[in-house]
């Protein structure tokens, strides 16, 4: 008898509930509310989510080839905030379309996969890669993107092959730690925090 193949997606049944929570918290949240932050010296609100966003992108869509051209413009969604240190203003709303976006995808992909595919490879990343991602960004991003190039070329580094299974393991633990950094800016604003309870 053939052993049936088991999706991913309820072993990650968490990470969906966990979604939903970090959206609740985010979609009611103000432009200027976006932008509090713990200290000066740490991200926004908003500069978390746009980072988060772009994670999940990067890593399902660019890196792993999933999703279609829709997830395309978040795959470098935070050059500005990883490169330069700067707050992209977007709205509540744009930040929810942004996560609702990328977790289809994650949703999606791991319906599709299975406990084998955690052993696929995804190559390493070298400067033709980087250069092609880097022309896609929207037109406000392509001065971020060629400090992203720049950089990666001033450190002579290639991104190395990793595995599914490293990739998302690590989208999850990436959401939530920038979740409980999101959490923790609310708390301390004396607003609504990512509620975890269900």
């Amino acid at each position: 008898m053939m052993e049936q193949q088991r999706s991913l997606l309820p072993f990650y049944a968490g990470w969906g509930k966990y979604q939903q929570h970090l959206v609740a918290a985010i979609a009611p949240l103000t432009i200027e509310q976006l932008a509090l932050r713990t200290t000066p010296r740490h991200w926004s609100i908003g500069m978390y989510v746009t980072h988060i966003v772009a994670n999940r992108a990067w890593w399902f869509h660019a890196r792993m080839g999933e999703g279609g051209d829709e997830v395309t413009p978040y795959d470098l969604w935070a050059l500005g905030v990883c490169e330069a240190d700067v707050d992209p203003g977007h709205t509540a709303a744009e930040l929810v379309a942004g996560l609702e976006q990328t977790w289809r995808l994650i949703e999606a992909t791991l319906a599709r996969l299975t406990p084998a595919d955690l052993a696929r490879v995804v190559p390493p990343l070298d400067e033709a890669g980087r250069e092609r991602h880097a022309r896609l960004v929207e037109p406000a991003l392509r001065p971020y993107a060629q400090m992203w190039l720049d950089a990666a070329r001033r450190a002579g580094t290639v991104r190395p092959a990793v595995l599914f299974q490293s990739i998302i393991w690590g989208g999850l633990e990436h959401d939530i730690h920038h979740g409980s950094e999101i959490s923790t800016t609310l708390g301390i604003h004396g607003l609504p925090v990512v509620d975890l309870d269900d």
